[in-house]
């Protein structure tokens, strides 16, 4: 949510990532969970729970629940949050933060999962989140670049093959409801046909070297 007099809007640019270097991707990652109880066309209610983790120690091949219950008792923050459809980087989110083990308890209880590794990192004149995302949505690693306002005159990492902030298949809550793993041969092939894409109404696009 945006505190610089937007109200509950979120500004971000997302990034299909390929290769990213090895330094960025911290061995003390964040484990998210997030669970959707409502995602369609755009539309979202979801309770995210996150938690340190150590990679070393991660069941890399667990899936959302188990990944969950092995470090439920770390959970040091949780949320529910209301969101609506992404608009060129723009969209709406409003955010309470909840008490962790009743979150826990409903992130374990129902809805559709998406669980992944955060690693935060600081890019050029950007604060950068790359997410490995994990489970079902395995292969796919993200990175996302938020602001108080649009995300306009963006110098985009070199390791970032294509935006996919306005592609709806690629937000978190529809690969909640369709993982990536069950498609990613197929977006693969997508991507080979029309090549590189980015959005050209926000400014100027520069390429970053990392």
């Amino acid at each position: 949510m945006s505190d610089n007099g937007y109200g509950d809007f979120e500004f971000e640019r997302r990034f299909l990532v390929r290769d990213a270097p090895a330094h960025l991707m911290d061995d003390a990652p964040m484990l998210i969970v997030q669970s959707y109880y409502l995602a369609a066309e755009g539309y979202a209610l979801r309770v995210r729970v996150q938690a340190p983790t150590l990679r070393a120690t991660l069941d890399i091949d667990a899936d959302e629940t188990t990944l969950l219950g092995q470090h439920a008792t770390e959970v040091d923050f949780a949320a529910v949050t209301v969101k609506g459809p992404m608009a060129e980087g723009t969209r709406y989110e409003a955010e309470r933060q909840i008490e962790p083990d009743v979150a826990v308890q409903m992130v374990l209880r129902g809805g559709h999962r998406v669980a992944k590794l955060r690693h935060a990192v600081w890019l050029g004149e950007d604060g950068w989140v790359i997410d490995e995302f994990l489970a079902a949505n395995a292969p796919l690693t993200v990175a996302e670049v938020e602001r108080g306002g649009p995300v306009t005159d963006l110098a985009i990492p070199s390791f970032c093959v294509t935006e996919i902030t306005a592609d709806p298949r690629m937000s978190n809550d529809a690969l909640a409801v369709r993982p990536f793993g069950g498609w990613a041969a197929q977006y693969e092939a997508e991507l080979a046909r029309t090549g590189p894409l980015f959005l050209g109404g926000l400014g100027e696009n520069r390429r970053l070297d990392t």
